[in-house]
């Protein structure tokens, strides 16, 4: 058996004796190999996915675009608007969400809180979402005015989403908690 070394450039035939070729090409390809691809375990992208709303796809794409770094991917996925999707956003289990159970009066668990209020939200915090959204592709052809009102909208919509009582009640999406508590506080005045 006779084969020519093409990927290493020895330009050698070989027989039983001259592996030496062989495992150079096998050593090549092998290593342009983990050059070009990044292996991701499903149970990052299962994360990735829960923290973000993104797709499975999108978030193997990403990962592949951003060679695994969690921050660079959550970064691409913001910056492609692929994260929060809206019709992700709108199931019980979307990042932000809380839900309250209480067990005969003795034991209560909130969770997932971030920010109480929007004026929490770190400054860095705010700065990072407006540079990312300005980036967006959607948004490159638009005036500069124009660009900025949008900009705006999606952030002040994404910081709501992060605070505690901009958040939706979990059993009426119509009324924020901050109506919830502003209509609790009406009626025990009225009492």
């Amino acid at each position: 058996m006779y084969a020519t070394c093409v990927g290493v450039g020895c330009g050698q035939k070989f027989g039983e004796k001259k592996w030496k070729c062989l495992m150079q090409v096998v050593n090549c390809l092998m290593l342009c190999y983990k050059q070009s691809t990044v292996v991701v375990s499903d149970s990052l992208d299962k994360q990735l996915r829960e923290e973000t709303g993104a797709g499975m796809m999108d978030c193997k794409k990403a990962h592949a675009e951003t060679e695994g770094d969690l921050e660079k991917v959550k970064a691409y996925l913001r910056k492609k608007g692929l994260s929060f999707a809206d019709k992700k956003s709108r199931r019980l289990a979307a990042e932000g969400r809380i839900g309250t159970y209480i067990h005969d009066s003795c034991i209560g668990k909130i969770q997932g809180v971030q920010f109480v209020s929007i004026e929490d939200i770190l400054k860095t915090i705010v700065a990072k979402e407006k540079e990312l959204k300005m980036q967006r592709e959607d948004l490159a052809l638009k005036p500069e005015n124009i660009r900025e009102k949008i900009v705006e909208g999606r952030i002040s919509k994404r910081l709501g989403g992060l605070s505690l009582i901009e958040q939706p009640f979990i059993k009426d999406d119509s009324v924020s908690l901050k109506d919830l508590e502003r209509q609790s506080i009406a009626v025990r005045l009225l009492i």
